[in-house]
């Protein structure tokens, strides 16, 4: 089946006097994992059934391929849309949750039982096909989800936050099938979900809403490097934001805090913004004083196996450091007097 892109062109949608999306421009590429990422109530789940037809129509265009979807039923879309909740029919083996759809489609019995025994291979869930859902685990479950979405040929996959039942260990385990099943099958699929570390692990690229807008578009590295905005920086990991004011002399530019500590910035660095973002790793803890340091004092400590991360006093904020940890190395105490050395050279100011 060919790969077909999709392209949301000034969507706009309210609930009553509410609105949800206000002018959204977006463009997906065929074959791409995309994810939508963003806090409850910022619209991701919103746009992701506006592209699925569930809900009110928006305004604006939404094409799959080269076909406007606004206004047309769900199931004239040729969209599969795998839940939250799984939602498969508790009275169904599992065989007859994943041939329903095709049952819909009047496909013969002769022409289902082949499609749903390749869908559940692709799975690797064949062995359970006579199992009840009430028989199978969480993981298993949504694997039938997916075989029972699937198994209709979709244009595009959408995944409205499928793995927000799983408990952690499964659900690493389980992104890791979702991203090998779309590799393998190609398809155009959107991840919906409010867990940067999901979107990071499985997307070529990723949108980020805030209020029904869409902050910023790009692949994981490109957002978390160089956030367009303050709310993309603290999304997307731990961001350290220290105000202040940039100053320029010549090709020479530097940041000062509002404590007055200056921080030297790399040529060709932004000479506007009142805010440096410095990630937690980009700051070393030393007990003397050196350029581009700060003056502070460890407030909490805390052992997270491979790092050890520590709250510092320091620039007129609370300054989040992690730092390597060692066998038999101990580190800082709280309460010790300290110097932060920060690496600018990946700064970003806004």
């Amino acid at each position: 089946m060919e790969k077909k892109g999709i392209k949301i062109e000034d969507v706009h949608l309210s609930f009553g006097s509410t609105k949800v999306l206000k002018g959204v421009n977006l463009d997906i590429k065929p074959g791409e994992f995309f994810a939508f990422l963003g806090p409850s109530g910022s619209g991701k789940s919103t746009l992701l059934r506006a592209i699925a037809g569930f809900g009110p129509d928006p305004r604006g265009r939404i094409l799959i391929g080269d076909r406007d979807v606004v206004g047309m039923s769900p199931w004239t879309r040729n969209v599969g849309m795998v839940f939250q909740s799984y939602a498969l029919w508790p009275h169904m083996s599992v065989r007859d949750n994943v041939g329903f759809g095709l049952k819909e489609r009047k496909m013969s019995a002769s022409q289902i039982r082949p499609k749903v025994d390749a869908a559940l291979e692709l799975v690797g869930l064949s062995h359970l096909a006579d199992r009840m859902p009430n028989q199978l685990s969480g993981g298993q479950q949504q694997r039938i989800a997916l075989a029972r979405t699937v198994v209709v040929e979709p244009e595009v996959l959408l995944l409205d936050e499928p793995l927000s039942n799983l408990d952690a260990s499964l659900r690493v385990q389980m992104r890791r099938e979702l991203l090998r099943l779309q590799r393998q099958l190609g398809l155009t699929t959107i991840f919906v979900t409010h867990d940067q570390e999901e979107a990071n692990t499985t997307s070529d690229r990723m949108a980020v809403l805030d209020g029904g807008v869409i902050q910023q578009v790009g692949t994981p590295q490109e957002l978390y490097d160089t956030p367009a905005n303050l709310f993309v920086a603290n999304f997307l990991g731990t961001a350290n934001i220290l105000e202040g004011r940039v100053e320029v002399d010549g090709a020479d530019a530097r940041f000062v805090t509002k404590t007055g500590d200056p921080l030297s910035l790399p040529r060709g660095a932004m000479s506007s913004g009142s805010n440096i973002v410095l990630r937690p790793q980009n700051i070393s803890i030393t007990k003397k004083a050196g350029q581009n340091a700060l003056e502070g004092k460890i407030l909490h400590k805390e052992f997270l196996g491979s790092q050890i991360r520590y709250l510092v006093a320091a620039g007129g904020t609370e300054i989040v450091v992690d730092q390597s940890h060692s066998s038999g190395v101990d580190g800082f105490d709280t309460g010790a007097l300290v110097h932060l050395q920060a690496n600018t050279s990946g700064a970003v100011v806004l």
